[in-house]
């Protein structure tokens, strides 16, 4: 059993080129036998990139809503209550809606593999599943 301390007082740490817009994080979980969790801020647009986690990944809503959406077009609107399950290699991308933000706890199992960017034409497409 290990038990990880709350964040200490301090900024977010900001996510780097593999988001679209100024997207906030803070650790839950340091990567732990391959498990990372993070409470994730999107403000308004803001998303990720696609990608793929090799062992998949869980998303828990705890306020706001959203987007969640695999590249074959399936998923949808998210809000605050919702769990999302990614399958292991799935391509997807997540990330606030247009009109008000979202904060999930990311839960990634595995390595994780970052792909191109979701372009405006593709945010509103899966804004409109």
């Amino acid at each position: 059993m290990k038990i990880i301390p709350g964040r200490s007082d301090g900024p977010s740490d900001e996510r780097g080129p593999t988001f679209t817009g100024t997207v906030l994080a803070d650790p839950v979980l340091p990567t732990t036998d391959e498990v990372t969790i993070n409470s994730v801020f999107f403000p308004p647009g803001a998303r990720t990139h696609w990608h793929t986690h090799e062992r998949g990944q869980i998303l828990h809503v705890t306020s706001g809503h959203g987007w969640a959406v695999a590249r074959d077009g399936h998923g949808g609107a998210i809000r605050a209550g919702d769990t999302v399950w990614i399958p292991p290699g799935e391509e997807h991308w997540h990330g606030a809606a247009s009109d008000g933000y979202l904060v999930h706890l990311a839960i990634s199992l595995g390595g994780h593999e970052w792909l191109d960017a979701v372009g405006d034409e593709d945010y509103e497409r899966g804004a409109t599943s």
